[in-house]
């Protein structure tokens, strides 16, 4: 080994969903939406002038911030906007988990927060979920260094109200609490309710799901303005244009389309909700979910099998090696036909077993 080799920084990565391209695939493993974008936002990238993409872009994304803003109710001084959710999150992580006490997030949850933790050097800890998969809330109410979980809760999909929320947000006013709300507009209540009542809760969300826009990578939080401005800090100590031209016009429109964002989100609900009724017809069972995807297992079919034969007729759903959660798919909702498509696929699986 060279000597300049044991001063690498030595971490795990984050392993992302398969993102396979082949023609006629059914993909439902990475939670992306189904559905195009507004109308406004390909109408808005065809009118781009080219020309002042040879200009640095706003680093403030004034714009997109006032946008969000306005749709949240909320001041400006209290949005803080990054490239998709991770970012705004990694940022976090940076900005507020400083201290020698461990941060809490569940052992069950989304798996980028231990790679930040170890990246950043961050003590955490990891309160295990019940049986049912459900965060106990009596678990966060120890000393910390700062406390995150998703909710809804991936990849578990269960979503706890908000008076959940504030519980362990007053039990922690010592130490900011961070809410990913990535899936939170397919049926949750937002925990934005509560930012101007705690100074110390953080609520994230994202452009990628319910606004179809995971390509454009747009993520933003809202929190008491001090919050905000320490990310900001951070933030412009790193790099501080973030955010391409492309992505904050196009992510105004995004925003302004409130129409198109209620039906698209509610076309994925109503499909969600007859795929539940589909698999329990199966003999699948899922906790009850409110986020765009469902978490299944089955007592007869081993799920890795399962997993692995969905792949050879090119329908990709997302499992994980993980022991505690190796029994389980989890299965993003897609439109009508493509879950007619995979329904297909597992009936076939099913018949081929018995025989």
């Amino acid at each position: 080994m060279g000597a300049w080799e044991a001063n690498i920084r030595k971490v795990v990565p984050y392993v992302a969903g398969e993102q396979p391209n082949k023609p006629n695939m059914v993909k439902l493993n990475t939670n992306e939406c189904p559905y195009p974008p507004a109308p406004a936002v390909e109408k808005v990238l065809d009118e781009l002038d080219t020309d002042r993409f040879r200009l640095y872009p706003d680093p403030t994304a004034g714009a997109l911030v006032k946008a969000i803003a306005d749709f949240y109710g909320v001041d400006e001084d209290m949005v803080f906007v990054g490239v998709g959710s991770d970012d705004v999150i990694a940022n976090a992580f940076l900005t507020f988990f400083n201290s020698d006490k461990p941060v809490l997030f569940p052992d069950i949850t989304y798996s980028f927060y231990p790679v930040w933790a170890d990246l950043y050097k961050i003590p955490y800890e990891t309160p295990k979920v019940g049986a049912d998969f459900r965060i106990k809330a009596e678990d966060y109410y120890k000393e910390n260094g700062g406390i995150i979980f998703p909710n809804p809760n991936a990849p578990t999909s269960i979503c706890e109200p908000v008076s959940f929320i504030e519980d362990i947000v007053a039990h922690n006013q010592n130490s900011v609490v961070m809410i990913d709300e990535a899936y939170i507009d397919f049926g949750g209540e937002s925990a934005l309710s509560l930012v101007n009542k705690y100074e110390n809760l953080l609520v994230i969300q994202t452009f990628s799901k319910s606004r179809s826009m995971a390509g454009m990578r747009i993520g933003f939080a809202i929190g008491n303005k001090k919050l905000i401005q320490a990310m900001l800090d951070v933030k412009y100590s790193i790099n501080s244009y973030t955010l391409n031209m492309p992505s904050i016009a196009a992510g105004v429109e995004a925003v302004n389309d409130r129409e198109y964002f209620d039906k698209t989100r509610n076309m994925i609900m109503e499909t969600r909700e007859r795929t539940k009724a589909r698999l329990t017809e199966l003999g699948f069972t899922f906790p009850d979910s409110k986020a765009n995807f469902v978490f299944v297992t089955h007592d007869k079919y081993d799920m890795t099998d399962l997993f692995e034969y969905m792949r050879t007729k090119d329908v990709y759903v997302r499992h994980w090696n993980n022991p505690l959660i190796k029994d389980y798919l989890r299965i993003t909702i897609g439109t009508d036909a493509e879950m007619d498509k995979m329904f297909e696929v597992i009936k076939q699986y099913m018949s081929e077993q018995k025989a």
